[in-house]
């Protein structure tokens, strides 16, 4: 089971990025899915999750109208859309899938680096 993050890059602020998380092994078209992000110094947080058919959606406060997260199960792919990109967007994303009994994310993926410069 892998999952392979990408999409990261050097923006400047208030530029976009859409990061894609790509499912290999397995199919997780049952699981809910997430993305989490840690900066520097800091822990890793999350940063929006999306259930299993796309009907369901969560954000942090600090991405809220500013990201949008989305799957394709076909290509057992999940997107996060991130727009007006701020300095403190600056971290590693990781991608993840929740296990099936739902109390913790079971796989994570490698992580890809978004840099949000001033």
């Amino acid at each position: 089971v892998q999952l392979q993050a990408s999409g990261g890059g050097l923006v400047q602020a208030g530029g976009s990025l859409r990061l894609s998380c790509a499912a290999s092994g397995r199919t997780f078209s049952s699981r809910r899915m997430g993305w989490f992000r840690q900066a520097p110094g800091k822990e890793r947080e999350f940063v929006s999750s999306i259930s299993w058919n796309g009907g369901s959606t969560n954000y942090a406060d600090s991405v809220k109208g500013r990201f949008t997260i989305s799957r394709d199960n076909a290509k057992n792919t999940m997107y996060l859309q991130m727009n007006s990109l701020k300095p403190e967007d600056t971290a590693v994303y990781y991608c993840a899938v929740r296990s099936v009994s739902g109390m913790t994310y079971e796989y994570w993926g490698q992580g890809t680096q978004v840099t949000v410069s001033s």
